[in-house]
């Protein structure tokens, strides 16, 4: 890829990122509770409620009862989302947290990314939609 003065593009980071969900609230109390996001709002008009770890908001609107679930394999569309966690130890905490919450499947638990030095852990939320934690130590 060629280099680029980020002075030139005209956009900066994400806003955040919005998720159709099967339960909204299932998956509102998975983030709050289990992911510790604040709730910062929401349009009960179409069902929504906004999350936030104070670096990116995730807007969770509920999907109608006839929505078929992704496949990242057969689907275009948002394959994972991945979250930046600062230490291994939190990595480890995280994954101690959500193992056993209900409906959370474990994809693989925290690995090194290929050689490393990163580590990750995928996982499906439980209304199925696959989350990534990622670490990249600090040097």
């Amino acid at each position: 890829m060629a280099e680029s003065n980020t002075q030139d593009i005209p956009t900066y980071g994400i806003h955040h990122v919005g998720l159709a969900v099967k339960d909204l609230q299932i998956t509102a109390d998975f983030f709050i509770q289990g992911l510790e996001f604040k709730k910062i709002g929401g349009q009960p008009e179409y069902p929504s409620i906004f999350v936030s770890d104070g670096h990116v908001m995730v807007t969770l609107w509920q999907a109608d009862d006839s929505a078929i679930a992704f496949d990242r394999k057969q689907n275009i569309g948002l394959h994972h989302l991945a979250f930046k966690l600062d230490k291994f130890e939190d990595l480890d905490a995280m994954y101690e947290k959500i193992k056993s919450w209900p409906g959370v499947q474990i994809e693989f638990p925290p690995e090194l990314v290929g050689e490393g030095p990163a580590k990750h852990m995928m996982f499906y939320e439980p209304g199925g939609i696959r989350l990534e934690f990622f670490v990249m130590p600090k040097e």
